[in-house]
């Protein structure tokens, strides 16, 4: 089964090497692959062009749709696996839109990649297949607040977010556009069992200046809760762009 990937360009799979810019692993250096489709709609989205393609009348803040075309390209896993191994990186960060929705195809990738750490960024509505699930290294959960637009009857699973807290690999990593929103995070740790040290608040944000401005009040916020606190270094270092 193929994979369906993002493009950086037409014809060109988002496959890159970096560094993690969020999270545990921040400063990693590390390759990247995203996928493309998800199954949930966040008005703030910076990868709307893995999800956001023509007629699909789900709001987004930029009111844009992409071109399926042009912004997915499917791939072997023999084909994906080979362009990682170029990029000789020993961890490997497999992000999204959703990529947990391509479970099958992840599972048969990682047997091809069999000495990579791996982390997999989720939005956490889903869990990985035993035959995914032995080989990931570390989730970095994402559940979506209610500032992202989504209903919490599809984004926030009970279900799902017991399951990834208990489960020592699994950070999770709520994005923060106003100090309002840690109250939603606070009601959620305690339902979940969520331990604080596996927490981070991540400002949103697509530009320097405002990820800044909105750190200031968050790092208070992280003191009075034991929550760490995630930056977004790819953001400061390359801007919001594809393939970095």
């Amino acid at each position: 089964m193929p994979l369906t990937l993002a493009t950086t360009t037409p014809g060109e799979p988002e496959i890159f090497a970096s560094v993690q810019g969020e999270g545990p692993s921040a400063g990693s250096p590390c390759t990247f692959i995203r996928l493309s489709r998800c199954n949930l709609a966040c008005v703030w989205c910076d990868t709307a062009y893995t999800w956001h393609f023509e007629g699909d009348n789900r709001p987004h803040r930029d009111a844009a749709t992409f071109d399926r075309k042009a912004n997915q390209i499917t791939l072997s896993e023999a084909e994906v696996a080979q362009r990682i191994n170029a990029l000789a990186q020993r961890r490997l960060v497999i992000t999204g839109g959703e990529p947990l929705l391509q479970a099958p195809a992840l599972a048969a990738l990682l047997e091809l990649l069999p000495d990579m750490t791996v982390e997999v960024e989720t939005n956490g509505t889903t869990s990985a297949p035993p035959r995914l699930d032995i080989r990931i290294d570390q989730y970095n959960v994402s559940p979506k607040l209610a500032h992202s637009g989504n209903p919490a009857e599809l984004a926030l699973l009970p279900e799902r977010l017991s399951h990834y807290s208990a489960d020592s690999r699994a950070f999770f990593k709520f994005v923060i556009a106003t100090p309002e929103d840690v109250a939603e995070v606070t009601a959620l740790v305690r339902a979940h069992a969520i331990p604080p040290a596996r927490v981070f608040l991540m400002p949103e944000g697509t530009d320097s200046a405002v990820l800044r401005e909105r750190e200031k009040w968050l790092v208070p916020l992280c003191l009075q809760h034991g929550f760490r606190m995630s930056d977004r270094l790819h953001i400061h270092l390359f801007g919001d762009t594809r393939g970095t």
